[in-house]
This record gives structure tokens, sequence and C-alpha cells, in this order.
């Protein structure tokens, strides 16, 4: 709802509360149903979505949209209809010989309404692949846009008021007293996305509903290249995970750690990387914009403070201009950990390299910042991989590649510590949307029969032998 007050959020609560009462566990034909709404939705509008996504950039390459939000959004919901029948079959599980023969078993219940906050960045993806997850659990949704993405948010309401009833989902759009509003009211279940900061903020208000929250933040994710990776590999997986939607990605790596001697490589590869994927540099067709002025003279301040301050900044490639927010890719080295471009997560395209004598160092300095949203190692020795993996924790990883894992629809998608908490994607957001609620049927016959009062003595050999 466009320009939405407190009082609309309430009654749309309200009335998705009231139909979830009146229909509390929709069959798997009704779910189907709502997730085939959804594709034709993203499929029918593929055009006019890109268009306002591009509108809201001041430019985004068509192209990607389609790539990184329609696709994976649509992968999601055919996934979920091909399988929701089977997630929500109850599942039996083993019951202790104490209290044989009764049986146990989980059932996954709906949570009932679950409100989704998404980002600007990817607008799209972000507003529907938990809204799969959601009606793919049976719930009710209410869904709150970025102000920064006006178009696409005014887009995917008017779409999703014909698609859907407003007590089975509901987009709304307004600024930040719109979003206090939003994660104050009292959802059974509300997902995140976007900063740490802000994720702070969201989660406090949860608390006062002790509402359960997940929270996709972000963070520093590294890109690690081990001794004896072909730097100009690396150079090439990396750059391109770099560029994506102008580093705008809350999984886009932020910073690069490889040996001294594979520095020199990494650079023009990286060069030739960028020439490659954008001849015509930052004003190419296929490179996206940054999304405000604010973001563009962000990026622009970090990038002299950490030139003020010893970085060598190294464009890459040629003919790259600053025209329409269009920021070109940008190495730094010789950074320190004082830089905000070391300290915060840079959201653009700016790439620090810091190169390590010893690979254990570049190991150390990793585990001991912050655990990342995403982790990307480059290694042809799967032992000392296995090695990395078990102590480098992450909310989710890539090796020998970037960005990949995400459209994975069977791995779980989430963070860790500073970078989020819980997850969804496939099975996994089924279940973070359900109650797995424990269900045990007691027998005719039960052997506790002796472990009630008043106790004798056969009650006194049981309890010898439970106790043994």
């Amino acid at each position: 709802m466009e320009g939405a007050t407190h009082d609309a959020l309430e009654r749309i609560l309200e009335q998705q509360r009231a139909a979830f009462r009146t229909n509390p566990n929709p069959p798997a034909s009704e779910r189907r149903a709502h997730l085939a709404a959804l594709q034709r939705l993203l499929r029918d509008h593929a055009d006019a979505i890109a268009q306002a996504v591009s509108a809201d950039f001041g430019y985004r390459s068509p192209h990607e949209t389609r790539f990184l939000e329609l696709f994976p959004a649509l992968e999601e919901a055919k996934h979920a209809r091909r399988h929701v029948a089977r997630w929500m079959r109850p599942e039996r599980v083993g019951v202790s010989i104490w209290f044989q023969p009764g049986r146990a078993r989980i059932v996954k219940q709906p949570l009932g309404v679950v409100g989704i906050i998404a980002p600007w960045n990817y607008p799209v993806l972000l507003a529907m692949a938990p809204l799969v997850s959601a009606l793919a659990a049976g719930n009710r949704v209410m869904i709150k846009m970025s102000e920064l993405t006006p178009r696409t948010g005014e887009l995917l309401e008017r779409l999703m008021s014909g698609a859907f009833a407003d007590d089975r989902v509901t987009v709304f759009n307004g600024g930040v007293d719109l979003a206090r509003a939003f994660a104050a009211l009292p959802f059974d279940h509300l997902l995140f996305t976007g900063s740490t900061a802000v994720g702070r903020q969201v989660m406090a208000a949860a608390a006062a509903n002790l509402t359960p929250v997940t929270l996709e933040l972000g963070g520093k994710s590294p890109a690690l290249v081990a001794p004896g990776y072909p730097p100009d590999a690396a150079a090439r997986h990396i750059i391109w995970g770099k560029c994506l939607n102008a580093g705008q990605t809350c999984i886009a790596p932020d910073y690069v750690l490889l040996p001294e001697s594979a520095e020199r490589a990494f650079m023009t590869a990286a060069r030739d990387e960028v020439g490659r994927l954008y001849p015509s540099g930052a004003a190419a067709a296929d490179y996206s914009a940054i999304v405000s002025d604010a973001h563009f003279q962000r990026l622009t301040a970090w990038a002299d403070e950490a030139r003020q301050q010893g970085a060598n900044l190294i464009p890459l490639g040629e003919g790259l201009s600053d025209i329409s927010r269009k920021m070109p890719p940008v190495i730094l080295t010789q950074v320190n950990d004082g830089m905000r471009v070391m300290q915060e997560e840079i959201f653009g395209p700016l790439l620090p390299i810091r190169t390590y004598t010893h690979f254990d160092e570049a190991l150390a300095s990793i585990a001991s910042r912050p655990r990342p949203l995403a982790f990307y190692y480059f290694d042809e020795d799967r032992a000392r991989t296995r090695r990395v993996l078990a102590r480098i924790i992450a909310g989710g990883v890539t090796v020998n590649d970037t960005i990949l894992h995400i459209g994975q629809v069977n791995l779980p998608f989430g963070g860790v510590g500073a970078s989020g908490m819980g997850v969804y994607h496939g099975e996994a957001g089924f279940t973070t949307f359900s109650k797995r609620t424990g269900v045990f049927v007691q027998s005719r016959w039960s052997a506790l029969a002796a472990a009630k009062p008043p106790y004798g003595r056969l009650a006194e050999r049981l309890l010898r032998w439970m106790l043994r």
C-alpha cells in the first residue's frame, strides 16, 4: 500500500490474522496455487520489472535483473511447488524403550502472518524469495519495500494486489517511519534484509513483541586465494562477483587476500577481465549505476580517504567514467585496518587487496573479524580446503568461484553472528516459516504406568532399572 499509515498496517495485520484463523493449515494444492500465481506474475511482467529496477538505480542492466533476480526467484518458486507436499508430511521419529509402544511424530504448521522487509539492492529477489518460503509454509505475508526503489515497490504493489487477496499477500511502500512501524508489528515471524546497524534496530523492535526474526545482514566477505592457485583464474571469478550490480551485493567479495608473489598477476588479470566484461567501461550497457547520490558520494569519500591514508587506487580498464553515478571498478592496494574500506561493508565497486607471506596469517586475519555473510576460497588442494572450511565460519561459502552458493535452492542461505541469523531458501525456508510441533501419541498400555503415585515396590524396581 503506497503511503500506508500505521493504522493501515494494523488493519491488514488483523485481516490476515482473521483469515489465518479461518484457514490455519492450507493443503498442498492451495499452496502450490499461490506459488504458481507468483510464477506467472514474475514471468508475465519481467520486462516491466526490469525497467522499474533500472529506473530506480538510474540505470541497471535488464539482463542482470533477469539473471540475478527474476531467474532465481522463479527457480525458488518452481522448486517449492515441486516439493511442498513432501515438506509438509509429518516426520515419524523414534521413541525411547521406556515410552513404547507409544508413537511420536513432528508435524509442520504454518506460523501465521510473516513480515518481510526487503532491501534496495535486489528489491525483487529479496522480497520474492522469502515470500516463496512463507507461502510454501502456508502463511499470510506482509512486505515492506525499500524507499530507495519506489518504482519497483509501486509496481510490485500493483501486481501483487492483482494476483493475491489482501488477506494473503500485501505490499507496502513508504519511508523510514513506516519501516519502523512495520518492524514493531506483532508478526509471527519477521525477516529483514539490510545492514547490520539497521538489523539491530529491527531486532530491538521485534523483541518488544517476542517476534522471532531472521536477519540477513552483510559484513566484509573475504576472498582468500591459497598459495599455488592461478591468480589469473581467481581474478576472473572475483571481478565477476564484484562487478555484478556494481558491487551492490550483500555477498559481493569485499576484499581479497592473496600471496605477495601473486599480486601483480592478479591485478593484470583483473584489468583484462574488466575490459572483457565491459569493453566500453562504466558506460557499458551491462554495467550498473550506484543507486543514489548519497551512496555514490559515500563511496567516493571512502576512496579519497583511503588515498589520503596511503592506499594506491588503480582504476580497472580504459574509458571508464563516473557519469550518471556509474563508478568504475577500482582496486586498492596498501590498505590498512584503519581505513573505512577495511572497516565497513563497501557495497560498491571498490576492491581492497592485501597480500600475505604466511598462509596461516591470512586465515588468522579472517578469523579475527566478525563472521561474514560469505566466504570465497580458491585452492586446488582438497585436503587444505577441508582444513580451511573447518576453521572459517561464514554464512555461506563458494569454493573456486564467487556468488554461486546463493543460487542453490537446496542450500540454506543466511548469516552468522554480525552477518545475521536464521536461514531460508528451499526446504530450509519452509522450515524457518513453520512450527515443527512434536506430537506424542500414547498407547493403550504403557510401561510407565508404574511410575505414578502411589509408588510401591514395582516403581522401585522400575527406577533401579531406569537409572542403571
